[in-house]
This record gives structure tokens, C-alpha cells and sequence, in this order.
């Protein structure tokens, strides 16, 4: 699809590297996108402005990752009707634990769906699951994306089953 329907956000270049991810996956499955960088701290009215006029530029899905205080998911989401996805941003400081808790405790009525620290690529695959509601091509490539995740469980599992725990431990976690 070249319509952009998911737009991914960052409070900050430096979160760029756990960010792609959910561009990435974004790629894989063929859904436009865009990104941007927009603090809610400092530029809180680009932000505000961006948050209000996602809907009206016909994104469906907002992607919305920041470490630290992490205050741009719940920003976002108290300026747009459209569903947000918080990726916590893991810091130094704290270990991305202080990024999850300001996401994930929004109050009522302002919801952001959070994933893991970092967890950038499931953000991704989120917003394609919420995209294939209304675009079943969407979630055509969901569902295989899903059946490609099982066939390779399956695959490992059968060579783990011919060589046994040992020999795959030795030959896939030794350090060499």
C-alpha cells in the first residue's frame, strides 16, 4: 500500500536505532508509513499540532516511542482519536523501566497500547494486526507473516529433535 497509514514518531534522534525496527516490519508487510521527530517536552506544539492532524492527513495507526519521562505516547494519544502504540525506549539510567512505566500508566480514557522495552518490531506488527480490520490485503500478510514465524520454530525444532539438546547447544550457544 502506498497510502500512508501508520505514522511513526520519536521524542528523539538518538532513538532512531530501536525505532526502524517498526519501519522495518512496516516494509516487509508493504504498508506506508511516514517518521518524524517531535518532543512532547520540547516542541510540545509541533507535537500537538502533528497529534491533531494525523487523522486528516488519513494516517490510521500512530507508532509513538521515547525513553526517559517518555511523555510522547500519552500526549499523542490525548490529541488524536486514532489507537497509539507506546514503545518504551530503553535508558541508562534505569533500564527502559522508567520509560515503560510513563507509558503504560496512562489514566483512564487516554489508552496507549504498550509493547516492550525496545520492543519496536512488535509495535509494527500491532499496528498491521489493527490495520488488518479494514484492509484484509493487510491482514492476508499478517497471517502469513505468522505462518513464516511458525515454520521457523517448526524447522529449529526438528533439528533440535536429530541432534538433542546438547549437540544444538553446542553448535548454536558455544562460544566458539
Amino acid at each position: 500500500m502506498e497510502k500512508t497509514l501508520v505514522s511513526i514518531v520519536m521524542g528523539s534522534d538518538s532513538d532512531l536505532p530501536v525505532m526502524k525496527e517498526c519501519a522495518q516490519v512496516l516494509e516487509e508487510l508493504e504498508i506506508g508509513f511516514e517518521m518524524i521527530i517531535s518532543s512532547a517536552h520540547r516542541v510540545p506544539e509541533k507535537t500537538a499540532d502533528y497529534a491533531r492532524k494525523a487523522a486528516e492527513r488519513g494516517v490510521e495507526v500512530i507508532i509513538a516511542g521515547a525513553g526517559g519521562a517518555a511523555h510522547l505516547p500519552g500526549v499523542v494519544a490525548a490529541m488524536t482519536p486514532l489507537p497509539v502504540i507506546g514503545i518504551p525506549v530503553y535508558t541508562s539510567s534505569l533500564g527502559g523501566v522508567d520509560s515503560l512505566y510513563s507509558i503504560v500508566q496512562m489514566p483512564a480514557g487516554i489508552p496507549v497500547a504498550t509493547v516492550a522495552i525496545n520492543g519496536a518490531r512488535n509495535a509494527g506488527i500491532l499496528a498491521a494486526q489493527i490495520l488488518g480490520n479494514k484492509y484484509p490485503e493487510i491482514r492476508e500478510k499478517v497471517v502469513s507473516f505468522k505462518e513464516d514465524l511458525a515454520g521457523k520454530v517448526n524447522k529449529k525444532d526438528e533439528l533440535f529433535q536429530e541432534l538433542g539438546h546438547k549437540e544444538y547447544l553446542r553448535r548454536f550457544f558455544s562460544k566458539h
